[in-house]
């Protein structure tokens, strides 16, 4: 799942100073970790340690308050209540990768991606955005060819996947629903030829920029299966001590490859 805060990390500079180029340095001084990345890492600490997505997702949120969540989830994780608040925005989206490396069949990936999403964003778009993404990273790491899995997200969720990301580019504005970037994201994983240029296309196209890489990210980690060392190493320099270590756990446990 480290491709997910890969994205994250390397979007982060990007987000509210959008770049319509894939010509840009993957790392430079404001480079970090955002609500992507920290709440990523809740979500496989959940699934490695049995504990339910409520309390991980308040537990990293508190701990991590000024990783620039949306004003809804920064409410919800520091109230008393557990109710979810009909959210259709993108974060059910991104924290959603580790559920695609993490089960064995489609059907269970579709089920706890579910599960995943409706603690906070309950409405249909915010789960089929947790739904698309984990999907697509449960085919991808299984082997299957960009075709079948742009064939089974459009059937399944209905999203248009037939526009490049260079078509996509000069037209994009910021826009945080999952409706709106989710399939953005998959594009620019299926226009990739590797696992940078698909954080590159992703990040090119402007918009939550963060996000956007942070999903095309895990999708382009389970498919090329392949990450430069160099981007691993940097990326972990930015990482704390306990976010890094769940990482590290939860790669061991469910990865069946090696970067």
């Amino acid at each position: 799942m480290i491709g997910s805060v890969i994205g994250d990390i390397i979007g982060s500079v990007y987000e509210h100073k959008n770049i319509k180029t894939t010509s840009f340095p993957l790392f430079s001084h404001g480079s970090t970790f955002t609500d992507d990345t920290v709440l990523t890492i809740a979500i496989a600490d959940s699934l490695l340690n049995n504990r339910s997505y409520i309390e991980t997702l308040k537990k990293y949120g508190r701990k991590y308050p000024y990783a620039g969540y949306g004003v809804s989830f920064y409410h919800w994780i520091f109230s008393d209540s557990n109710a979810p608040y009909g959210s259709w925005g993108n974060g059910a989206a991104m924290r959603a990768g580790p559920i695609g490396f993490r089960f064995e069949t489609l059907d269970e990936v579709m089920v706890e991606a579910k599960r995943c999403a409706e603690v906070t964003h309950n409405h249909k778009e915010g789960i089929k955005g947790a739904q698309a993404t984990a999907s697509s990273i449960f085919l991808s790491s299984i082997g299957r060819s960009k075709i079948e899995i742009k064939e089974y997200i459009e059937t399944t969720f209905n999203y248009n996947l037939n526009r490049s990301i260079d078509d996509i580019r000069p037209v994009y504005q910021f826009d945080v629903s999952c409706q709106g970037s989710v399939p953005e994201a998959i594009i620019a994983f299926l226009d990739s030829k590797d696992f940078v240029d698909a954080i590159r296309k992703a990040i090119s196209i402007g918009g939550d920029s963060d996000t956007i890489a942070c999903i095309a990210g895990g999708i382009a980690e389970a498919f090329y299966k392949k990450i430069p060392l160099n981007v691993l190493k940097i990326t972990k320099r930015l990482l704390p001590g306990d976010l890094l270590s769940i990482i590290e756990e939860f790669e061991k446990k469910y990865k069946s490859y090696n970067i």
